[in-house]
């Protein structure tokens, strides 16, 4: 094996690193929200629907309301959370894409009033 010089090698390890970091915070983060969406499906809807048919909400037993509407809005939740902790990951790592560009125009004369002069 040859030896090759170290160019560029910084840049890309300080990438790599950059990547890792965001793909492990991106896994744990899903590995979370899996673990809350699980326990809601299968285990509010299914396992522990017994337990939970003890109380009412909205004059329903629990677990069927569980099974039927509360997870659905906690799915819809779980969407709201995993974008936000995503935005707030990307602004932390320097990934954010906040910055707007000056023109959303793709007009070629680039005035944005469609070629009328």
């Amino acid at each position: 094996m040859t030896d090759q010089p170290n160019s560029g090698t910084d840049q890309t390890s300080s990438g790599g690193d950059l990547a890792g970091a965001y793909w492990r915070a991106n896994l744990a983060l899903l590995a979370k929200l899996l673990v809350v969406w699980f326990l809601v499906s299968f285990g509010a809807g299914i396992l522990f629907k017994d337990a939970l048919d003890a109380f009412t909400l909205f004059g329903f037993p629990l677990g069927f309301w569980f099974a039927q509407q509360g997870s659905i809005y906690v799915f819809v939740i779980l969407i709201f959370v995993y974008g936000a902790r995503m935005h707030a990951l990307e602004a932390r790592l320097g990934l954010s894409d906040d910055e707007e560009p000056d023109s959303y125009d793709l007009l070629p004369d680039g005035d944005g009033d469609g070629g009328a002069s």
